[in-house]
């Protein structure tokens, strides 16, 4: 069935707030494909990323009586989207095969420019990091939480926030640089 977007936002708000079912499936047509490019950024794969949809729009429409009209709602949302990937990530941290980094590791960041590569080539070689790398890496780069937040948010150590920011990034030159078919070692220095 297609909807028909003649109401404003504000009105499709105001319904969601008062519980329409009809103007929360309006907002989630509105909105569902930037909040899943969101997720995905986050998740391993397509089904994860879709599983944290539905729980942040479930948390969208519980908390929607919250928002006052104050800033940007798209923001809202996001924000909503993000922790909800966050709270995903540390819920199933127990489960997930964490990488050890020991902090004198760490890695010289980089100067390679990642602007060159389509967005969505870099998506999936995001979706391919290990899952704290993945985080820290959008969380840092994509959402600018700071190493402290991010140390906060996630029960790390700066330091380690740094190093699996740096062996993100380093891995993903890598990544790049093959799939370009060039040589490593000549990028590196």
């Amino acid at each position: 069935m297609k909807l028909s977007y003649t109401h404003t936002l504000t009105e499709i708000i105001e319904g969601c707030k008062a519980n329409n079912g009809f103007m929360q499936e309006m907002l989630y047509q509105q909105f569902s494909a930037k909040m899943l490019a969101i997720c995905m950024r986050y998740a391993k794969d397509k089904m994860e990323a879709e599983d944290i949809l539905q729980i942040g729009f479930i948390k969208i429409f519980k908390e929607i009586s919250s928002y006052r009209g104050e800033g940007n709602f798209e923001g809202w949302m996001r924000k909503i989207m993000v922790n909800t990937a966050i709270e995903s990530y540390r819920k199933n941290l127990r489960f997930l095969n964490v990488v050890p980094i020991d902090d004198a590791f760490e890695q010289p960041a980089t100067g390679f420019d990642f602007s060159n590569l389509a967005m969505q080539d870099l998506l999936k070689l995001i979706q391919k990091l290990a899952d704290g790398y993945r985080i820290v890496f959008n969380m840092y780069v994509i959402e600018g939480y700071s190493h402290k937040e991010i140390a906060t948010i996630l029960g790390i150590s700066e330091s380690t926030s740094k190093s699996q920011l740096s062996r993100a990034r380093a891995i993903l030159q890598q990544k790049i640089i093959k799939m370009e078919g060039l040589d490593y070692a000549t990028h590196t220095k």
